[in-house]
């Protein structure tokens, strides 16, 4: 994984040995320096990079100032999102608690120290990794929400529901009637139509007329002749027939 690293320096030996120790990296990929905070702010804006080597005490703001900046504005836009990371750099020691209320992954001391550069640069990547990790967890996490939504014609409108949210479906006449957590709602749908819309859910046809959730059965009672009434976990503890053909069907699901 390569990622794009900037500095901001107003010292020109000081960049380009910075610089010079970035280039020999295989996974960065090194973006046009900046010398002062405003010039920063503008290269931002055009490479945005992940990155940020900042020297604390420049002129035309100074890192402290444009790294608020920054973050306020990247909290804004996306409030997962936490980049660009920040290597403050300073000739002095006195910055560290002010650059780690800013959340700093680190910070330098000038003159640099190979192997401290070498510990920041772990740090960073480490960080990195961690970031890529939870983006793609959110985006999985989005994608099946999204894949989860299911729409329902109710004669009227598309009612987006989550099958997570439906408690049973049951026919009446030339319709079905969809009982969810928090709506009831009748549509021209078959209840093979919901069933197929609702693969991969915890659904059950135990009776030819029904569709019910399995998460929200609270117990199975005998009734007569080999069949048996799912018992629902809301207040009516409403009664689901369960036919003597699905029972052993049911029963089976339910052990495994």
């Amino acid at each position: 994984m390569k990622y794009k690293v900037m500095i901001a320096e107003d010292e020109r030996m000081v960049r380009e040995e910075l610089a010079y120790f970035l280039q020999q990296q295989e996974d960065i990929i090194l973006c046009p320096s900046a010398e002062n905070g405003r010039q920063l702010l503008e290269l931002y804006q055009q490479y945005q990079p992940e990155v940020i080597f900042l020297d604390i005490d420049m002129p035309a703001l100074s890192g402290m100032e444009v790294a608020r900046f920054i973050k306020n504005r990247s909290h804004d836009i996306q409030d997962e999102m936490q980049l660009p990371l920040f290597v403050f750099t300073t000739a002095y020691d006195e910055y560290a608690v002010q650059a780690f209320n800013l959340e700093a992954v680190d910070y330098l001391l000038k003159p640099y120290d190979m192997d401290r550069l070498n510990e920041a640069l772990q740090r960073v990547r480490k960080h990195l990794q961690q970031f890529h990790n939870k983006k793609e967890v959110l985006q999985q996490s989005k994608s099946a929400n999204l894949s989860s939504r299911i729409l329902i014609d109710n004669g009227e409108k598309m009612v987006i529901i989550s099958p997570d949210n439906i408690h049973y479906a049951a026919k009446e006449d030339r319709t079905i009637k969809i009982v969810t957590t928090q709506q009831i709602i009748h549509t021209k749908m078959t209840l093979q139509e919901l069933e197929n819309k609702v693969q991969g859910a915890p659904f059950f046809r135990p009776h030819r007329s029904y569709l019910v959730n399995l998460d929200y059965v609270r117990e199975i009672t005998p009734w007569f002749n080999g069949a048996y009434n799912l018992i629902l976990k809301d207040q009516e503890k409403t009664q689901i027939p369960v036919s003597r053909s699905a029972a052993k069907e049911l029963f089976s699901i339910l052990q495994n």
